[in-house]
């Protein structure tokens, strides 16, 4: 495969890939991309043009797929079989791998078969035991989802199927922290990844900044009580990596983002999930190449407008370091400076920082001293 050199992008972009668009069996009560989707579902020719183009594009020999919806398992199992067959064909050398997001409840034995054959991660979309899951988590009939997606981490675990599980923090679950968290750690999750609800259309789903905070806090401290190195947590992974000087792993605690776009099934390619709508629109693959919409000055400016559109307030704050002011579309309120851009949840993000800056500030110590941080509350002086 003759490259064409991408430089100076030293690093890899990503794209969301949406086979069926926003297409779902499940109608949950704070999804915020119902109805934006294009309607259609990815045919097998634009599937390929993707393949093609993606691997590509890529500076480096390592290329993840991730396959996002809506629900992605509405595709038939001949679709992925379709697209596996395309990164071989197209691979030349290159490393792939594949994650797939999904709510579980439409896996059989077969699927899994062939996710453990193929070796995909699967992140599973469940939001704590059964009634705080069930309360938005429904079906389009109103019915409870909670036991199917039990169902289906079951299938995984059986058929050995790496897994890790995305939950949304909302308005019922966000005042139970505990409860939340130690059913994750009870079902034998290793990997779990929460993200807020802040959806202002839908204050009734939406978590407030106080609410934010305490519910950090609480998890936090059952967290780094008994599980630090055995339960990874992706925001206070990227807030100890922060806190190291390293980089954070996901985009909403970097300094910048813009590195993982968004495709839908008619081939538009968005500079991000959360912002599918006409404005952020870099074009569609079936006009314009690629690699021209992942590393152009458009998407660059839309990465680096992250950093440069702070507000005062975040800009002196001390724990600048640690947030980078969060993900740009919670960004909706006004500072003490009447300056726009300060982030709905910031002060539950200040809250949970000053919280938890001891035992960040030991663990870092720690790393530095070439100890993994493990039991830190016995090791913490004064603990």
């Amino acid at each position: 495969m003759n490259r064409q050199p991408i430089q100076p992008f030293a690093r890899p972009a990503y794209v969301m890939l949406k086979p069926v668009g926003d297409r779902c069996n499940l109608s949950c009560g704070y999804c915020y991309y119902l109805g934006r989707g294009s309607g259609v579902m990815m045919d097998e020719a634009l599937l390929e043009e993707f393949t093609r183009q993606y691997i590509e594009s890529q500076p480096v020999p390592q290329v993840l797929f991730t396959w996002h919806g809506g629900e992605p398992l509405l595709r038939p199992l001949s679709f992925y079989e379709k697209a596996l067959a395309l990164q071989r064909k197209y691979a030349h050398g290159c490393h792939i791998d594949n994650c797939l997001q999904t709510n579980g409840t439409l896996l059989t034995d077969e699927w899994c078969r062939f996710l453990a054959d193929n070796h995909f991660l699967v992140g599973i979309s469940i939001d704590g035991p059964q009634p705080l899951h069930d309360a938005y988590r429904r079906t389009r009939q109103g019915g409870a989802s909670w036991h199917d997606v039990m169902r289906a981490i079951g299938l995984l675990q059986r058929h050995g199927v790496e897994w890790n599980a995305m939950a949304t923090v909302n308005a019922v679950n966000v005042e139970h922290p505990e409860a939340f968290y130690r059913f994750f750690r009870d079902i034998g999750c290793e990997f779990l990844q929460f993200t807020p609800v802040v959806e202002p259309d839908r204050p009734d789903c939406s978590v407030t900044p106080d609410q934010w905070g305490r519910f950090l806090c609480a998890v936090y401290d059952e967290w780094v009580q008994r599980d630090v190195g055995r339960l990874f947590v992706q925001l206070f992974d990227a807030t100890l990596a922060n806190w190291c000087g390293q980089p954070a792993g996901v985009c909403s605690m970097s300094p910048v983002c813009g590195q993982a776009a968004a495709m839908e099934a008619d081939g538009s390619v968005y500079s991000c999930d959360h912002f599918v709508r006409p404005d952020y629109c870099l074009g569609n693959i079936r006009r314009q190449p690629l690699v021209s919409l992942l590393y152009g000055d458009r998407q660059r400016q839309f990465g680096l407008l992250k950093q440069s559109s702070l507000p005062r307030q975040c800009r002196e704050c001390r724990w600048l370091f640690a947030c980078h002011g969060e993900c740009p579309k919670n960004r909706s309120l006004t500072d003490r400076w009447g300056q726009p851009g300060l982030n709905f949840l910031c002060r539950g993000y200040r809250q949970f920082f000053a919280h938890v800056a001891p035992t960040m500030d030991f663990m870092r110590a720690e790393i530095e001293a070439g100890r993994p941080p493990a039991n830190v509350m016995s090791k913490l002086p004064n603990s």
